[in-house]
């Protein structure tokens, strides 16, 4: 097993490369938690501890880096549709 951990902005990135049970190769997983004054820890906001259906890596290395790719897609998709904090203040005002 391989993991890592990351921060992109408010975000917290886990992932890992997890042996497969039976079996050669890793399967990829991640979790992400979004940080904030509420929530000093992170709040999980992510989670799949099967990535790509359970697709088996030959490397751990590959399973990692596929695991850190899609959570950084999850975050840049959350970031092009969310409304960012000022503009949640504005829609209260």
């Amino acid at each position: 097993m391989k993991f890592e951990e990351r921060v992109d902005g408010d975000y917290r990135i886990y992932a890992g490369a997890l042996d497969v049970l039976r079996g050669d190769g890793y399967i990829a997983a991640v979790v992400v938690n979004r940080t904030s004054s509420q929530h000093a820890k992170g709040q999980e906001v992510f989670r799949d501890e099967s990535l790509a259906c359970g697709h088996r890596w030959s490397t751990a290395d590959e399973a990692l880096m596929f695991a850190l790719c899609k959570a950084r897609e999850w975050i840049g998709h959350q970031r092009q549709h969310l409304p960012t904090l000022g503009d949640q203040r504005a829609m209260q005002v």
